[in-house]
């Protein structure tokens, strides 16, 4: 007998361990849940505990017992463990204070294989793929999914089919096709790539991650919750900024803090989710700024296109996790995105992609509206790497033109840069002098 099982989420009927994501009886979610008793009550040093977890290889399979993983499974691929960055520099420009010292960055623009957290949920979801006889799996993406179901599959033998919308990042379509999946573009926005998706695995007999295999895939998700409180010192953050593009991600970290309060690895505490949105496609932000329980499709028309989901399928529950957690949702404008992205690289040297950029967007909001404090821990969640979206930047940087390898040539190119640096020092200091005089 499995210590996990599917149940739904409105009415709880369980339904075992199986390939599917809705409850026949009424239509609403499934989700994985498991025997927490049975986890509390093991012995002769089977117990899970903080000192036998840090034993553990770093990465995401130590938090083994609380993930739904086929009995045998051994992980092929040592996905997550990220790092969690403190970063005073941005904190002081977001905050407007050199006393925020406490926010954090959990960094998954780092994450193996393919460099975003969308590592994590593939990784369980293609476990459970294998244990259900499936040989072919897919998805429908708008990018960093994409990569990582193609990467794993080539991991584990498996054959891909990848659905994605024709506008996709270049990057992150030729980050697709190397791994050798077979991508599908469709003339038409996330939306209807998943609504065909949708209708092909009733057809077929693929492992879809995020419709069949949805509720095992969901459940990487917590992995990012479990390290960010080990990282902490196996403590809880007062407040979470995270972005949102289905919504699944905002309400599996705090099902992570939920999990560890219960099995008595943290102490309980109260943490406060932020939800964190493009302005172009923001329907979780806007039900939450309206007070509205219920999401409004809307159309995507944004940069941030790892985010631009217009009916997001967890979008209910991510409200329900902002509300009841006493949180906010905020959402920023494309120039908002890419002055975002550049200030996180100026100031901590970590470079994201559109989906960071919002958040770090939003963060900024969030301390001027003092909704998150100075002096309270925070964590901005980097869900995916810069490297992947360099398309956005286009224009931005100007190209140099070269010198000759002469040390004559670079003293007089020195000076001509030190010249145009002075020209905006000037400008302020007569501007504060104009000020004074007033």
């Amino acid at each position: 007998m499995s210590h996990y099982e599917l149940r739904c989420r409105e009415c709880g009927r369980t339904w075992g361990n199986q390939p599917r994501s809705i409850c026949d009886d009424c239509f609403s979610p499934l989700e994985v849940v498991y025997d927490y008793g049975a986890l509390r009550a093991q012995t002769n040093g089977n117990a899970l505990t903080r000192e036998r977890i840090s034993q553990r290889s770093p990465n995401m399979w130590r938090y083994a017992e609380l993930l739904p993983l086929p009995q045998g499974f051994q992980p092929r691929l040592p996905v997550g463990f990220t790092p969690l960055f403190n970063a005073p520099h941005l904190a002081e420009r977001l905050s407007g204070t050199a006393a925020a010292a406490n926010l954090y960055i959990k960094n998954d623009a780092v994450c193996l294989p393919t460099l975003s957290f969308k590592d994590r949920v593939v990784a369980v979801a293609l476990a459970n793929a294998r244990a259900f006889g499936f040989d072919t799996v897919s998805c429908s993406s708008t990018g960093n999914l994409a990569n990582a179901v193609a990467a794993h599959a080539a991991r584990e033998g498996l054959k891909a089919w990848i659905f994605i919308p024709a506008d996709l990042e270049p990057a992150k379509i030729l980050g697709t096709n190397v791994f050798g999946a077979k991508v599908v573009r469709i003339a038409g926005n996330y939306d209807q790539v998943n609504r065909l998706c949708s209708q092909i695995a009733d057809e077929h007999h693929w492992g879809f991650v995020n419709v069949n295999l949805r509720p095992y895939y969901a459940e990487g998700s917590k992995t990012v919750g479990f390290e960010i409180a080990e990282q902490l010192g196996w403590r809880l953050p007062d407040n979470v900024v995270c972005p949102m593009a289905g919504g699944s991600l905002i309400t599996k970290i705090k099902k992570a803090f939920d999990e560890l309060i219960k099995l008595g690895l943290v102490e309980p505490k109260e943490v406060k989710f932020f939800g964190a949105q493009a302005t172009g496609c923001s329907p979780i932000s806007t039900a939450v700024k309206t007070g509205s329980s219920e999401i409004e499709p809307q159309k995507p028309n944004t940069i941030a296109r790892s985010l631009a989901i217009g009916n997001p399928a967890d979008g209910h529950y991510a409200i329900k996790t902002i509300k009841g957690t006493g949180g906010w949702s905020e959402d920023v404008s494309d120039p908002e995105v890419i002055d975002s992205i550049r200030l996180l690289a100026e100031t901590e040297g970590i470079f994201t992609e559109t989906a960071g950029g919002v958040t770090v967007g939003c963060a900024g909001k969030l301390y001027r509206q003092d909704r998150i404090l100075p002096e309270e821990t925070t964590v901005l969640c980097v869900t995916g790497n810069g490297l992947k979206t360099t398309d956005v930047l286009a224009g931005v940087y100007r190209t140099e033109r070269p010198i000759a390898a002469k040390l004559g040539e670079f003293e007089s190119y020195l000076q001509q840069t030190l010249d145009v640096a002075e020209v905006p020092e000037a400008i302020r200091a007569a501007d504060e002098a104009v000020q004074v005089g007033a």
